[in-house]
């Protein structure tokens, strides 16, 4: 087993309030499985998994000068590992601007402990309804397209080089309410929940 293995280990203990090591060692990341155009390439496993609850956010905005539409404006949601039944935060997840990108806004996954993060480019999508349900958004194959160090060095996130979203519920931009100019500016937050997988190279 690898140092980073280890340290992977002991800093899931800070979060989850010190279960046993045995509880956490013999742990494993069970990957549901997914329509072919999202699978995750050879040589990658998921070393984090997180429960996401949160929202996906929307504003009205007028795409011509006679009509208007929802326009995404980015998520907002906790990550949980679920522990003997219950829910420990293990990661927020926003929009932000990447340094890596000259500062454009990606999709980003902070980790609550040592606020190492990780910003992700949406690679394929699937709306596959052997898989995603009619009232949720897209299940998403990321990339991740930038990484950064907490500061004081913590790295937990930065080996992950692929992001699974999947299992998700709601978060469609809504059907109605941006129809009229007193709707200009509206704001949504609707409720979704998704369920996070990182991956990284095989050692």
């Amino acid at each position: 087993m690898t140092l980073r293995f280890f340290r992977s280990i002991l800093l899931c203990a800070i979060v989850v309030g010190t279960p046993s090591f045995a509880a956490i060692a013999q742990a494993q990341i069970a990957v549901p499985p997914v329509p072919t155009d999202i699978q995750v390439p050879e040589g990658f496993s998921a070393f984090l998994e997180g429960y996401a609850i949160g929202t996906q956010n929307f504003i009205c905005l007028g795409t011509t000068k006679k009509s208007m539409a929802w326009k995404f404006t980015g998520p907002q949601a906790t990550l949980f590992l679920k522990v003997d039944g219950q829910l420990q935060q293990v990661a927020t997840h926003f929009l932000s601007a990447n340094p890596g990108e000259n500062g454009l806004a990606r999709p980003t996954w902070q980790h609550s402990t040592d606020t190492s993060a990780v910003w992700g480019r949406v690679k394929a999508s699937s709306t596959d309804p052997a898989y995603v349900e009619p009232d949720a958004i897209p299940w998403l194959l990321l990339e991740v397209a930038g990484a950064q160090l907490g500061p004081t060095g913590g790295d937990f996130m930065t080996d992950a080089v692929f992001i699974h979203r999947l299992n998700t519920t709601g978060g469609l931009a809504p059907a109605a309410g941006c129809d009229s100019l007193a709707d200009l500016g509206a704001v949504r937050l609707v409720p979704y929940t998704a369920d996070y997988f990182f991956y990284r190279a095989d050692q």
